[in-house]
Order: C-alpha cells, then sequence, then structure tokens
C-alpha cells in the first residue's frame, strides 16, 4: 500500500513537531534529531540518516530554510529550494519528520524540540555540536556519525559544473 498522502503529513512546524513529540513520549518513544542544508541528497547523506534512525524510535531532521542556507553556503545555494528539499527528505521511509528552520543554527529547533539524541557528522566536535549542551542537560546523548569521504553536496555542483 502506497501512503503518499503522508509524505506531506511529515512536514511539520515547531509546535506539531512538539506536540508529535509529547504523544510519542507518552508512550515511550525516543527521537533521534539532525539538521543540515540537505541541498543535493547524495550517498553521505542518506549514510548519515540511516545511523541517525538506528538511535531512536523517530528520525526528526532539521532542515535549513533558504535564507540560512544563502547565509550559510553563499549567493549561489541552495540549488533546490525548501519546499523541494522537504519534500525529497519526507518521501524517504527512515525520515519521520522534517522542521524548517529560518536561523543559522538549529540551536533554537534543537531547545525546543529537546530530542533525545542529536547526531552530527565527524566534522564536528561535542563542543561545536549546536544544542550539544542542551540535549546533554536534558538527559539526552550526543552521537557523532562518521563522514564518507567523497561525498558533499559542493562535490556535486563542482562536477555539474566542469561537465
Amino acid at each position: 500500500m502506497r501512503l503518499v498522502e503522508t509524505i506531506h503529513q511529515k512536514i511539520k512546524t515547531v509546535a506539531e513537531a512538539k506536540k508529535a513529540i509529547a504523544a510519542g513520549k507518552l508512550l515511550g518513544k525516543t527521537f533521534a534529531f539532525t539538521n543540515g542544508c540537505f541541498d543535493i541528497l547524495h550517498p553521505g547523506h542518506l549514510y548519515s540518516l540511516a545511523e541517525t534512525a538506528k538511535e531512536a524510535d523517530f528520525l526528526i531532521v532539521g532542515l535549513n530554510s533558504d535564507a540560512s542556507v544563502k547565509r550559510l553556503k553563499g549567493a549561489d545555494r541552495p540549488i533546490n529550494n525548501t519546499h523541494d528539499r522537504a519534500l525529497i527528505l519526507a518521501n524517504l521511509l527512515l525520515v519521520d519528520m522534517v522542521v524548517i528552520f529560518e536561523e543559522d543554527t538549529p540551536l533554537e529547533l534543537i531547545s525546543s524540540l529537546l530530542p533525545d539524541v542529536l547526531v552530527k557528522g565527524g566534522d564536528y566536535t561535542i563542543e561545536t555540536i549546536v544544542g550539544a549542551n542542551e540535549v546533554i542537560a536534558n538527559g539526552g546523548k550526543v552521537i557523532i556519525n562518521p563522514i564518507i569521504e567523497g561525498f558533499s553536496t559542493t562535490n556535486t555542483i563542482e562536477k555539474i559544473k566542469n561537465s
């Protein structure tokens, strides 16, 4: 059975996400959170999302808005707009929730949602992971996934430009 109608329901506001998390926690469910621009989805992203999904019952992805991506990556980014990036992520079976944030970092979002597990890629340390202190102070844990070398959106864009 195809549940195409549920795809759009995975994209939530902060208030909707908080409500879903509260309901899940009443049932003893756990929530893992990761975030990023996810501009052009590649195998490195998929690996990281899959590893994050293993850490809890539900996977929440914080997605940088277009304005946030522009500030972080430059005027030529994002390649795909927020709506399209959110839909792509929501189409992945292992993603349970996508929450868009406008700020440059997900600190406000993480502080609001307080996931059980916060996961970032191996180019970070616990000290440099935004929201780590808040998650740990709330009894959660922070995990650093290894990075799969050779995959990045910037590299993909360069390959396209040079072909």
